[in-house]
């Protein structure tokens, strides 16, 4: 009977707040009176479904509002978040990231940053980890105003942000002291930070390299957006990295590939050859980088022909396009393929896409969840 009555209750309010804004929306000039409904009354049940159906950024603003609400919302909440949730300290803020979209919980600005007077005039202050925190919107989104360091701003606002919703850090964009940032990831958390997103702002260094490809074991997928430095090199063999995504790939060589134990592999702006692609393709074949689902290269010439060397008589052309998603989401359709098949029976299609990008797809391919 309590939870019919709750629910009814809810009901009404709803349908009241509903009239209230025709009523304004009709007559100009009368301003809408907030409606009177104590949030934190709700029994328990009909309050988590209402907590599971906020976003984010409006979970945080309520969390300000009180102890209670923090409680309430640290307890209550059940429903999983659509997507990772990553710490930038490229554009200082925490979002939770999918392939395809980036849903922006808080900013973090420094307060030697700029402001405007709207904004400066909007801004109200809570209480952070015994800190006077400066609130307010920019274009749309949640910014925290810490007094000092904006890294040191964001870091207190990851522990309160991780301590409310209960869950990781599972990425980070960085783009300078990416070695600081993962480690300490690494040290506040039991689960390993999942991947590192290095933006193409700066040239890391050849240690930060060095330790995102060989020394950081823990870190199962890497983007790496900027330029090497000169003459950068890997020797020896990969480590085992599920995805890599390297935007500027001039530096990796056909000994480098020949050591990859990857799912996906992206190498753009490549100076590999077809001969290369054609010994990476025999290398597969013959049972090596067993766990490959996706390979693909730009090179600025591809020659199908030379790619498939020596291989012709085990592949079947296919003259018709085919939809291939990988295991992380990305999506070809690969055109006028030719299909080959290994010695158990795994099937791979190699396609020219465009002018200068090679695919190898492995079949069959797999629905992917990126949380």
């Amino acid at each position: 009977m309590t939870s019919s009555f709750s629910f009814f209750r809810l009901l009404f309010w709803i349908i009241s707040v509903f009239f209230q804004t025709i009523k304004s929306l009709l007559i100009p000039n009368i301003p809408l009176p907030p409606p009177h409904f104590p949030l934190l009354h709700v029994p328990y049940l009909p309050l988590g479904r209402i907590i599971d159906f906020m976003d984010p950024d409006a979970l945080v603003s309520l969390s300000f509002c009180s102890r209670k609400t923090h409680s309430v919302i640290k307890t209550q909440r059940r429903a999983p978040f659509d997507g990772r949730l990553c710490v930038s300290g490229y554009d200082n803020n925490l979002s939770f990231r999918t392939l395809q979209n980036r849903n922006c919980v808080l900013s973090v600005s420094s307060s030697y940053a700029f402001i405007t007077s709207k904004e400066r005039e909007e801004m109200e202050y809570v209480r952070m980890n015994r800190q006077c925190v400066g609130v307010y919107r920019s274009n749309g989104n949640l910014v925290l105003r810490w007094y000092g360091d904006a890294m040191g701003g964001l870091k207190e606002t990851t522990d309160y942000v991780t301590n409310l919703f209960n869950i990781d850090v599972s990425e980070v964009c960085v783009f300078k002291d990416a070695i600081k940032m993962i480690e300490w990831v690494n040290r506040r958390q039991k689960t390993p930070l999942k991947k590192v997103v290095y933006t193409n702002c700066v040239i890391p260094s050849e240690e930060e390299l060095i330790y995102l490809l060989s020394d950081c074991t823990t870190l199962s997928e890497i983007s790496i957006h900027s330029e090497a430095p000169p003459s950068f090199r890997i020797l020896g063999s990969f480590r085992r990295i599920d995805y890599l995504d390297i935007m500027y790939g001039s530096w990796v060589t056909i000994d480098n590939l020949l050591t990859m134990d990857g799912i996906e592999v992206a190498l753009e702006n490549s100076t590999l050859t077809n001969t290369d692609l054609n010994l990476f393709l025999k290398h597969w074949l013959s049972g090596g980088c067993p766990r490959l689902k996706l390979f693909w290269a730009t090179t600025g010439f591809i020659n199908i022909f030379r790619v498939l060397a020596g291989l012709l008589h085990n592949a079947v052309f296919v003259e018709d396009h085919r939809d291939y998603t990988s295991p992380y989401g990305h999506k070809w359709t690969l055109w006028d393929g030719y299909d080959i098949r290994r010695a158990d029976g795994v099937t791979a299609t190699v396609c020219h896409q465009q002018t200068g990008i090679l695919v190898i797809a492995v079949w069959p391919d797999t629905a992917y969840n990126y949380n």
